[in-house]
């Protein structure tokens, strides 16, 4: 089962290392991760999706906290979250099919954001299951090339994942 793990961190060289060192060490998979800085100054939030069960991903909480660096980890699988991925996709884009890729663009909301003479570059964010629907509509036209990120995620109504000093 997808876990989604909030783990906000000192916004220091190295952190990133003992984050992801202590999952491998343990044999846990990280299936994405994205890291970002926040609204506090020295303090960063990553977003880990790890494919594990619920006693698992206690004990990965569990020695995440242990960690000098770590000051929260909260588990927002069961919360309720807003999740995004972001992805470029250069497509090939003859000057004939290029109405009927802004076309399907467009029903995804996603954003054309860079055109040349054989292709394009759209910029598509959303659930995972949204982008692959979209990369599949767009196996039509020839994908040459795709970049995304890991999902990052916050929790809905007032909910806040704080820091944890003192």
């Amino acid at each position: 089962m997808k876990r989604v793990l909030a783990i906000l961190v000192e916004d220091r060289a190295g952190v990133l290392t003992r984050v992801s060192g202590l999952f491998s060490r343990r044999g846990y998979n990280i299936q994405n991760i994205a890291v970002g800085r926040t609204t506090e100054p020295g303090i960063s939030r990553m977003t880990v999706t790890v494919d594990a069960d619920p006693f698992t991903v206690e004990q990965i909480v569990k020695q995440l906290n242990k960690l000098v660096n770590v000051l929260k980890v909260s588990d927002l699988t069961d919360e309720l979250f807003i999740g995004r991925e972001l992805m470029l996709v250069k497509v090939r884009a003859e000057p004939g099919r290029r109405s009927e890729i802004q076309q399907m663009a467009a029903t995804f909301r996603a954003k054309i954001i860079d055109v040349s003479p054989d292709s394009m570059i759209i910029e598509v964010t959303g659930e995972e299951q949204k982008l692959q629907a979209f990369l599949l509509m767009m196996q039509e036209f020839g994908i040459k090339e795709m970049a995304s990120t890991a999902k990052i995620c916050l929790l809905r109504g007032s909910k806040v994942t704080r820091d944890a000093r003192p």
